[in-house]
C-alpha cells in the first residue's frame, strides 16, 4: 500500500492489537516525517511493545527505495518490523538485511516472496524472521506467475520448516478480506495474515475517494481484476522485473491496450483523466485502481481498528465452531 498506508492507518491498526505498516515503498524522502507522526500517536496512545520498539512497521519495494537513506531513520526510530519486497537480486537482499539488523537489532526483517523457490532462497540466504507468502489473487504488485494461497502456503511452510533452526513465521497474503479469509490461512498454516486490498475502505486510508468507490462499486473480482503490466506502462512506474506486474480493477486504460492501443497514446489519455479528479477512476476511466481479486467482499468504509477487531473475533469464532474431524 505504497503512500496510501501512512502513520495514521498504520497506528490505528496497531492499537486494535495488528502490526500497522507504514508504506514507504519507492519513496523513503518523507520517512522521517510519517515515523515521527507515528511515533508521536504511540506515545500519546501509551502503546509500547516488549523489546522497546516503536509498534508500527515500514514496508520497502528494494529495487527503487534509496535504502542508504533509509537505513539511519529505521536506526533512530527503531520500528517494530521492516518488510522487505521485489529486490534487484538475492545477494541484494541479504546485503541490505544485515546492514538493517546492524542498525535495529531489535527490528524484526520480513521478507515477501511469490513462490516456494524465492522462498527458500531466501530463507538459506537471509534467514528473515516472518516470512510473508503472497498468493496470486493479491492486488497490487507480485509475481505474474504463482498460485494461490490454498497450495502455496503449505507447500511454503513444508519447504521452509526447520531451515536454519525453527525456520521463518509464515504469514498470508493476497486475498483475504474477512475472517474467512483469516481462518482459511490459519488452517492452511499461516501463523498470521496480511491484508491490503480491505484496508483501502477504511477510514485511515490516504486515498482518493474515486478510488476508494471502485473498491466498494467492484463485485467478482475473479473477472473485475486482473494482473497486467498496463497501468504500470500508462502511469510511468516501469523499473518493475519482467517477472513482476500488478492487479487493478478493469478499466478503459486497460481494455484500450488489449484492443490494440499504443503505450504512448494510452499514456497521454491516462495523463488527461489525472487532472478530472474522482472522476477520473471507474470503469470508463482510466486511473489505475490496484486491487486484489477479494475486491468484491468489501462492503463498506469502517475504522481501521474496527476492521481488525472484527476480522481478529470473527476467525476466532470460525476456528472454535469448526467441526472436528476424527
Amino acid at each position: 500500500m505504497r503512500l496510501i498506508a501512512l502513520a495514521d492507518l498504520a497506528v490505528a491498526i496497531s492499537k486494535a492489537g495488528g502490526i500497522g505498516f507504514i508504506g514507504a515503498g519507492t519513496d523513503v524522502s518523507d520517512l522521517d516525517t510519517h515515523l515521527s507522526s507515528a511515533a508521536a500517536q504511540l506515545r500519546d496512545a501509551g502503546l509500547r511493545t516488549e523489546n522497546g520498539t516503536l509498534a508500527v512497521g515500514v514496508g520497502f519495494i528494494n529495487w527503487g527505495a534509496d535504502l542508504s537513506a533509509a537505513l539511519p531513520v529505521i536506526a533512530e526510530y527503531n520500528p517494530a518490523a521492516v518488510w522487505f519486497f521485489a529486490p534487484s537480486s538475492l545477494s541484494a537482499l541479504a546485503d541490505w538485511t544485515a546492514k538493517f539488523r546492524a542498525a535495529s537489532p531489535a527490528t524484526k526483517v520480513w521478507v515477501q516472496v511469490g513462490s516456494v523457490r524465492e522462498a527458500e532462497d531466501v530463507v538459506r540466504e537471509c534467514r528473515p524472521d516472518v516470512l510473508v507468502v503472497q498468493g496470486t489473487d493479491a492486488g497490487g504488485h507480485g509475481l505474474a506467475q504463482g498460485a494461490g494461497l490454498v497450495s502455496l502456503v503449505p507447500e511454503v511452510g513444508d519447504a521452509v520448516a526447520g531451515v536454519g533452526g525453527e525456520g521463518p513465521v509464515v504469514v498470508a497474503a493476497g486475498g483475504i478480506a474477512d475472517a474467512r479469509g483469516v481462518a482459511a490461512a490459519m488452517v492452511l498454516g499461516a501463523a498470521g495474515v496480511v491484508m491490503g486490498t480491505r484496508f483501502l475502505a477504511s477510514n485511515q486510508a490516504v486515498v482518493a475517494k474515486g478510488y476508494q468507490d471502485e473498491v466498494l462499486r467492484a463485485r467478482d473480482g475473479g473477472q473485475t481484476t486482473v494482473r497486467t503490466k498496463v497501468w504500470d506502462n500508462a502511469r510511468g512506474t516501469t523499473g518493475w522485473a519482467e517477472t513482476h506486474n500488478g492487479r487493478g480493477i478493469v478499466n478503459k486504460t486497460y481494455t484500450d491496450a488489449m484492443s490494440g492501443m499504443g503505450d504512448d497514446e494510452n499514456k497521454k489519455l491516462y495523463e488527461a483523466d489525472m487532472q478530472k479528479g474522482d472522476e477520473g477512476w471507474g470503469t470508463h476511466a482510466r486511473l489505475c485502481t490496484y486491487a486484489g481479486s477479494a475486491v468484491g467482499l468489501i462492503r463498506e468504509v469502517k475504522d481501521a481498528g474496527d476492521i481488525v477487531r472484527e476480522v481478529r473475533e470473527g476467525a476466532k469464532l470460525i476456528l472454535e465452531n469448526a467441526p472436528s474431524v476424527a
